[in-house]
């Protein structure tokens, strides 16, 4: 084999090394971390800050969910939706909680910390194993579900669009009267696309509203475990 010719079978070699690589990490299971917050808690902005540590790490995917129950402290959250208390209500039975409370971190669906104190989603991440689901895909305006054990028959498909990045919101009332707080990856809107029951299934996707990104969670029913989660 002459000199070039070898170039050329050792470029091919690391072109086809460097593609298995990607492929790998788009196959990587994303760990998806929750953060129940609101403007009008004084406990929150913390968690808010540690959410922003991790946003960016490889195979997670960090959203801030805002709820509404403390609005009646003098200031309402502007980000705030009923839907969004929904869930974290949903969440608190199978994780063993009375109740709603803010901060909450909640990875995967099915573990959650406080999330205040430093250190403290990294660890609660990296101890909670990403349940193993069907193969999920966002693209040509749809939503792709591969087949797979569905747990209990059936499980969610969650839309959420939610705004990519870091916001900082000035706050004029309540407990954080005259703070500017972070928020990273605040989730905007969450619709139930329907269900999957182990077929492989797809759904229509429509078009995210300018600013937003779109992800796609397909989880077990009543605050369960999160089996597949997708970003775009």
């Amino acid at each position: 084999m002459s000199k070039r010719s070898k170039l050329i079978a050792l470029s091919g070699l690391g072109a086809l090394a460097l593609a298995a690589s990607l492929n790998a990490a788009a196959a990587q299971p994303l760990s998806v971390v929750e953060l129940f917050t609101s403007q009008g808690c004084s406990s929150c902005p913390p968690a808010n800050a540690n959410l922003i540590k991790v946003k960016d790490q490889p195979g997670v995917l960090a959203l801030s969910f805002n709820v509404t129950y403390w609005d009646y402290l003098g200031w309402r959250d502007t980000f705030g939706k009923q839907e969004f208390t929904q869930r974290q209500v949903s969440y608190e039975p199978p994780l063993g909680h009375d109740g709603p409370f803010t901060p909450q971190v909640v990875v995967n669906g099915h573990a959650d910390v406080v999330g205040a104190a430093p250190g403290e989603i990294e660890h609660l991440i990296a101890a909670t194993a990403k349940t193993g689901g069907p193969s999920l895909s966002l693209g040509d305006g749809k939503v792709s579900i591969g087949a797979g054990a569905a747990p209990g028959g059936k499980a969610d498909v969650w839309l959420v669009r939610y705004a990519k990045g870091v916001v900082q919101v000035p706050v004029a009332r309540g407990e954080n009267t005259g703070r500017t707080l972070p928020h990273a990856n605040v989730v905007h809107g969450l619709t139930k696309l329907g269900s999957w029951t182990g077929d492989a299934t797809a759904y229509a996707l429509p078009a995210a509203p300018s600013g937003l990104t779109t992800a796609v969670l397909v989880q077990s029913p009543g605050g369960g475990a999160i089996l597949a989660a997708a970003t775009n």
